[in-house]
Formats: structure tokens, sequence, C-alpha cells
């Protein structure tokens, strides 16, 4: 495989306002720090961290719908940091993002014939008449039936509109989707639907996918390779079961430990392990490792030098001074 996907050092941050008044001082949250990947054509990449790691902001930042305070993105082996204009907006046609919500994310004003066609004007692919046959084909492709298309939102249930929201995305025949928690607003029965869906249509279509997600069972069911993020770090990068047989890093260690026994009454298959202290404040960050202040194998390194990512096995990296 080849990278489809290629970012270097990539930083977000957001303006917080200011602090104090002699002199005033302004507050700047970076979300997203120092972070370098690649995404592999055809690849499945899982993204996990816990809320406000900065994982909606990475993945983003990628599609350049968020400005970049640092670093490069590259796409296709072109460099698109400072793409802007019309550049961008045909760029997007290859780049789509499924949203976490829903419910919020489709316009209940419109149907949904409306919704899913609306990528065929708004980057002007094919003739207009057309738009009717190609969006009976996207909604029989994620499981909705045609008539669908003569509906409003309302009428469906949340994963009905998850697979309305997939349609969409699909419409513009995209290389690569970001799919922001695609399963986590919905029901524990519907969401091993709506990711083997996401399974058969990179099976089917060669998608490039960035999964972020909360669910560390989902997200070994349908990644090739795993990202742990946390406090806009990355700290552990793998393939998925080499991440889920021998994690290296301990935060990793520790979100995995959380995973309920897959059979009701069985034991764990690990010991639990509960993080002590606090996350660290990403205002004013210290210089030394994020992790340092819950890690349990903390030194005194750890609090005045940040780890970078290494390679300790095969295909397998990791961000800690004590592996």
């Amino acid at each position: 495989m080849t990278a489809l996907v290629e970012i270097d050092k990539l930083a977000v941050s957001f303006e917080m306002g200011w602090k104090g008044l002699l002199p005033p001082r302004r507050l700047t949250l970076r979300a997203v720090d120092n972070v370098s990947l690649t995404i592999e054509r055809g690849e499945t990449l899982g993204l996990i961290g816990e809320s406000g790691s900065g994982k909606t902001s990475l993945g983003r930042a990628l599609l350049r719908r968020l400005p970049l305070a640092g670093g490069t993105v590259r796409f296709d082996g072109a460099d698109i940091t400072r793409l802007s204009g019309e550049p961008l907006r045909h760029l997007r046609r290859r780049m789509q993002m499924v949203f976490q919500d829903p419910y919020s994310s489709l316009n209940p004003r419109m149907s949904v014939g409306d919704i899913v066609a609306e990528p065929l004007l708004v980057h002007h692919i094919g003739r207009p008449e057309e738009a009717a046959d190609r969006v009976a084909a996207a909604l029989e492709m994620v499981g909705l039936p045609a008539d669908s298309a003569e509906r409003y939102p309302h009428a469906f249930s949340g994963g009905q509109r998850q697979r309305i929201g997939i349609a969409r995305a699909l419409m513009s025949a995209p290389d690569f989707i970001v799919a922001d928690e695609p399963v986590s607003a919905l029901d524990v029965s519907v969401r091993a639907q709506i990711v083997n869906l996401l399974q058969d249509l990179k099976a089917k279509l060669g998608l490039t996918t960035l999964f972020i997600a909360h669910d560390l069972a989902v997200v070994r069911h349908i990644s090739n390779r795993i990202a742990i993020l946390y406090a806009g770090h990355l700290v552990e990068l793998a393939p998925t079961e080499s991440l889920y047989s021998a994690p290296l890093h301990p935060y990793t260690e520790a979100l995995l430990s959380a995973v309920p026994a897959a059979t009701p009454g069985r034991p764990p298959e690990r010991r639990r392990i509960v993080l002590s202290g606090e996350p660290p404040s990403l205002l004013t960050p210290s210089r030394g490792c994020r992790f340092a202040s819950r890690c349990p194998k903390r030194t005194a390194r750890c609090d005045i030098e940040s780890p970078a990512l290494q390679e300790r096995r095969p295909g397998h990296h990791v961000a800690c001074w004590e592996v």
C-alpha cells in the first residue's frame, strides 16, 4: 500500500481570549500538537482517545475544515496545507465526512433525496436529469429503499439517518472518509449494522477511512491500524492485533483494561487499571510528557522532556521513556 494521507508535525489551536491586565496574556488552547502519521491507501485507521483529546480536531484538520497552527498535510502526494478557494473546493470532492450525530447533521427541512443529491450540485457532478437515479443507487448501496428519497429525516430511526449521512458522503465518489464517531449516538443493537456497512463499502469501493471512536471493541473490529491520542499528542501507533495483544504505552494499557468482558459473567481479560491524577491543561501544558501527571511509570525525565514517537517493534510505535 502507498500513503494517501500524510501529516507531519500537525498542530491545531484555538484562541480562548485574554487573561490578566498588566499585561494581558492571550490564551491559546493547543488541541492537537506535533502529530505525524500516514494513512495508507485502502486502509482504515482507528483513532482512539478520551473526550477532549483532539480526535475530532485532527479529523477536521485533515479535511482542511479547521485552520492549521503548524505542520503540513499531504493528500495523494500533493501538499494541501495552504490550499484555499476553488482548488480546495475541488479537492473536497475526494474527501468527505460522516458526522457523529445523525439527527443534527441532516437538514430537517430538506427531503432525503435533496440531502443526498446536494454534493452533486455543489461539485457539479453529472447532469441534473441523472440525479434521481444516482440518489436511488446510493440509497440502495447503504441499505435503504429508493422511495426513501421522498421522505424527510424525521421519518427515520437513528441508524437509518446515519445510513443517509453515509449515502451523502459517497455521492461525490470520495477516496478518503473521516468517520467521526459514527456509531456513538446509536443504540448498541444498531452499531454492528453500521460498522458492517462501512466494512462492506470499504471492500466494494476501496475507501480509505479515518475511523474516530470511543468504543474499543468497534475500533478493533474495523481497523487495520490504531492510533492513540492523549491531550493532543500521539502516544501509540500500531497494527490492531499488536496493540490489543501487547500494548506498550501506560495510557493504552489503562484504556484496554476498561473494556468489559465479551461474555457476561466471565472475568475481563485484563486487570482493571484506574488512573489517578488530573489530565493536563491544554492552555498551559507542561514541557514534559502530557501523560506524566497520571502515569504509574513516571520518572523525573518525564516531567522535563517530552518523548518522541519511536518504533519499538516492527510497525509498533510508542512515545514513552519507560518502554
